[in-house]
């Protein structure tokens, strides 16, 4: 099997989402502010910063991480779940739950 067949045979690369513009960038903001605190992280290892001082930033990167995702979440609630529940595809909940497991770890 051919690696582009394995990837697409993926079920989570099947699903999509249409999301409003509204939600897709309050997500967007998100990402490209963490993404500018990681750089920043980088900066800070190449400057040889002190390690409290790194620590700390990414500390900062995983609450910034944890909301992200927090966010993604309730919008997957309000809409993905609910929409699925209401059309009668109830397992929709048992991945909820897996994810949710996964996310607790």
């Amino acid at each position: 099997m051919k690696t582009e067949e394995k990837i697409s045979a993926c079920p989570c690369c099947e699903r999509k989402k249409e999301r409003s513009a509204e939600e897709y960038k309050s997500l967007m903001t998100r990402l490209n502010r963490i993404e500018g605190q990681v750089r920043g992280i980088k900066r800070m290892l190449e400057s040889n910063a002190y390690c409290t001082d790194i620590i700390i930033q990414v500390a900062a990167v995983n609450a910034a991480l944890n909301s992200f995702n927090k966010e993604l979440l309730s919008n997957h609630i309000k809409t993905c779940v609910s929409d699925d529940i209401k059309a009668g595809r109830t397992e929709t909940v048992d991945d909820l739950l897996r994810t949710l497991t996964r996310l607790m770890k």
